[in-house]
């Protein structure tokens, strides 16, 4: 696949200090694929982005869009890349932040379901965001994306 078609994802990992060490926040995949899944089915709040626009542009972007807040202000931990199973480059960047996931007010993706009925429905792009121990959200995170996890936590040690 040629570098210009590359599927490539950005997004923001919030953590925030707790008990005597950090939690974060991921989001559970909303539709029906994802419905009773746990494991495997949280994310980093992220997105696609085309070329021309940065992935830090397209992170805080997506955050607004999937999470329905404004991204948090504040430093910014590059937290590199991950080539997730289907070959999409994911990119993140950790930031420090709390907010509450009462408040989430996600966006919304369309998909014809169920299978081949015709009918198009709507759905949550995640249709929750909790605050998980990294040991909690290394069990249910998208596999590659526990590298993320991995990278906070050394930095988090320093």
């Amino acid at each position: 696949m040629s570098e210009k078609r590359q599927r490539r994802s950005a997004g923001l990992l919030l953590f925030r200090r707790a008990g005597d060490g950090v939690e974060v926040l991921l989001g559970h995949m909303g539709g029906p694929l994802f419905a009773r899944r746990e494991a495997g089915a949280w994310t980093v709040p992220k997105g696609e982005y085309e070329p021309g626009e940065t992935a830090w542009d397209a992170a805080r972007r997506e955050f607004r869009e999937e999470v329905g807040l404004a991204p948090p202000d504040g430093p910014a931990l590059e937290l590199g890349e991950v080539r997730q199973a289907g070959g999409k480059i994911v990119t993140a960047w950790a930031v420090e932040a709390d907010l509450d996931p009462a408040e989430m007010r996600p966006g919304t993706f369309t998909m014809e379901w169920p299978p081949r009925s015709g009918r198009v429905q709507e759905f949550p792009e995640l249709d929750r965001v909790a605050w998980l121990t990294p040991d909690r959200a290394r069990e249910v995170i998208v596999t590659a994306q526990a590298a993320f996890l991995d990278r906070l936590a050394e930095h988090s040690e320093r």
